[in-house]
């Protein structure tokens, strides 16, 4: 079993993982947390714009969309 530890921003399109922590701090952390970025949900990578910036995911089935340096706050276990 596989337990690398990555950035969400490290997903491929189609990948899935289950978030371990989330790094932001103070408003950030609010509306990532707002957003259901929580430890423990799965996350799927759906796509990217053009210049990889910004990103789509579906999160409990909702489809929300994050800036490259938000993704790269929340870590998550590549196992999945």
């Amino acid at each position: 079993m596989n337990t690398k530890k990555l950035s969400l921003a490290d997903l491929k399109p189609g990948e899935s993982a289950r978030i371990v922590a989330v790094h932001a701090l103070g408003a950030a952390r609010h509306r990532l947390m707002d957003f259901g970025f929580r430890c423990g949900e799965q996350v799927t990578m759906v796509r990217s714009a053009p210049l990889a910036d910004p990103i789509a995911y579906k999160l409990r089935g909702a489809y929300v969309s994050l800036r490259k340096s938000e993704a790269n706050l929340i870590e998550v276990d590549g196992s999945e």
